[in-house]
Order: structure tokens, then C-alpha cells, then sequence
């Protein structure tokens, strides 16, 4: 069975986005998204994800078109528009329902949760998340929003160099 995954680019110091929720410092970084632990081979394995709304609405900002084809949540409390054509589904409540609902819609592939540090935390509060893959990015912003504002217990399962990031791969340790 597929696997809930936080996979993110995070800078040195544990930020995922600036305070003002850009992620310019992450664009400006050599990266293969076919190389080791990229972003291809990551999504070939994905059938579904889950974002928060500030996430969700840099990418839409920052994308001409919505380049995901699996079917994807938005977790908001705001009407958000969805993309002409796209697969998203805005959502509240308790991400329990969210999760069940992407389990059904992926099947034998992940489901993963893309940025926002609160998100996944959710997620990791509920029991729900199997697996931490972050891309260490060669760069400290000092403030912005935090990889994950969690106590987690992490297993280091893999490490690989790809570009100008340190990547790494943990099984999330279940208490007990």
C-alpha cells in the first residue's frame, strides 16, 4: 500500500518558505528532478496529495497552469478557485477525513503532502504520516515558516547529493 510522504525542500536552518511565504531562495538552485531523489521519479509514484492554502496559492501565483494530475487537497477555511480542468478539492475539518479520501483516490501509490509545515504536522498529530524526505537547500533564511513545528521521531533510511542539496529520506518511528 502507498505511503503518506512529506516531501520538501527545506533551507539549512529548518524553513520551508520566507516569512512572506516566497520560496525564491529555493528557485535559484541547481537541481536534477531526474537525479537522485528529484522530483520525476518522486511523482511517478504519487497518485495524491494535499496542500495548505498559502502553499497552494504561491504555486498558482507562480505557475501558469497546474501542473499536477493527480487529484489534490486544499486544506483552507477561504472560497479558493480551482484550476480550469484540474482535479482539486478544497477541504476543513479533521485531516483524518482528508487522509481516508486520498487513500481510496491513490490506491497502491503515495500520497503526498506538499509544503506548509502546519499541514503535515496535522497529519503527524493524527498518525498518519509514514515518511519524511527533505532536500537540504545550501542556503539559511533565519525566519519564515518552519519545516515541521513537531516533535517527530525520524529513522534516517537513505542519504543522497543531488545538485546543490543534501538529501535525505526518514521512516516516521510510531511511539510504543
Amino acid at each position: 500500500m502507498g505511503r503518506t510522504v512529506y516531501y520538501v525542500a527545506s533551507s539549512l536552518d529548518g524553513f520551508i518558505a520566507t516569512p512572506d511565504h516566497s520560496l525564491d531562495w529555493l528557485l535559484t538552485r541547481e537541481v536534477d528532478d531526474d537525479g537522485p531523489m528529484g522530483i520525476t521519479p518522486f511523482l511517478a509514484g504519487v497518485g495524491a496529495m494535499v496542500t495548505g492554502s498559502a502553499t497552494y496559492e504561491w504555486v498558482r501565483a507562480y505557475q501558469d497552469a497546474w501542473d499536477y494530475t493527480v487529484p489534490t487537497w486544499v486544506l483552507t477555511h477561504r472560497e479558493l478557485a480551482p484550476p480550469p480542468g484540474a482535479d482539486v478539492r478544497f477541504a476543513r475539518g479533521d485531516v483524518r477525513d482528508v487522509h481516508a479520501e486520498m487513500v481510496a483516490v491513490a490506491g497502491e501509490r503515495d500520497r503526498w503532502i506538499v509544503g506548509g509545515g502546519e499541514v503535515v504536522g496535522q497529519f503527524a498529530d493524527a498518525g498518519l504520516l509514514d515518511e519524511v524526505v527533505i532536500a537540504y537547500a545550501p542556503v539559511t533564511l533565519g525566519a519564515g515558516a518552519p519545516l515541521l513545528p513537531r516533535r517527530l521521531e525520524l529513522r534516517l533510511t537513505e542519504v543522497a547529493r543531488n545538485g546543490e542539496f543534501a538529501c535525505a529520506r526518514y521512516d516516521v518511528v510510531r511511539p510504543g
